[in-house]
Formats: structure tokens, C-alpha cells, sequence
């Protein structure tokens, strides 16, 4: 198999993983991104080429970075999955509830530091 159809099918996986992730079904993505469903399978299986543009639309819509679809997410400084999970999580949140789960956090990091 060429290395563009590779790279093509290792995309299509990371859309699909990422919506999987979400919970979205395939007419919920195409809703939000404008396309027929079909294309939405299409791309999740690698047999249609997803542009510049679509590929950040799907970025904002998954809510991860260009670079986890391209395959070159980097490392260093990367955050756990785990944290990443969290901040998609609330950014879901109203910005009060945001505001409860930052004092939430502070107090479970003063409890840590005082058992230190």
C-alpha cells in the first residue's frame, strides 16, 4: 500500500477515534460540519482526502490538536490523557461550574501539600 494511502487510512482512524471519544455518531459530525454522512464514513475510512480546512474544523469540533490527526502530536510538554480528558470535560462546563471545579482543584492540591 503507497504511504499516502497509509497516512490516509491512519487519518481516518484519529477522526474516528476522536468521535468515538466524544460519543457522536456520524450524522451528528456531518451535521456540524456540513458534509453528507457519507463523507464523514468516507473519510473515517480513509477512501476521501480531508483538506486544510476540514481537518481544523474537525480539530475544533473534537476538540483536540491538528497535530493528533497528523500524527506528529508533540511530547514534550505534552499533557496525560487523563488532564487532556479533564479539560475537554470542562470545557463543557458553564463558567461558574469552571470556577467551582478551580477552587475544587485548589483544595485538592492543598490537601496533598499539607500531607507532604
Amino acid at each position: 500500500m503507497p504511504k499516502l494511502e497509509i497516512d490516509r487510512h491512519r487519518l481516518g482512524e484519529a477522526l474516528k477515534e476522536a468521535r468515538e471519544y466524544l460519543e457522536l455518531s456520524q450524522d451528528e459530525v456531518a451535521k456540524k460540519m456540513n458534509l453528507p454522512r457519507t463523507a464523514i464514513s468516507l473519510l473515517e475510512s480513509g477512501q476521501r482526502k480531508v483538506d486544510a480546512i476540514e481537518l481544523k474544523q474537525f480539530a475544533q469540533l473534537y476538540q483536540r490538536p491538528v497535530s493528533f490527526f497528523t500524527g506528529e502530536e508533540l511530547t514534550t510538554g505534552s499533557i496525560p490523557e487523563s488532564v487532556a480528558h479533564l479539560a475537554r470535560a470542562a470545557s463543557k462546563l458553564s463558567e461558574k461550574d469552571r470556577e467551582e471545579l478551580a477552587r475544587f482543584a485548589e483544595f485538592l492540591q492543598s490537601r496533598t501539600a499539607s500531607r507532604s
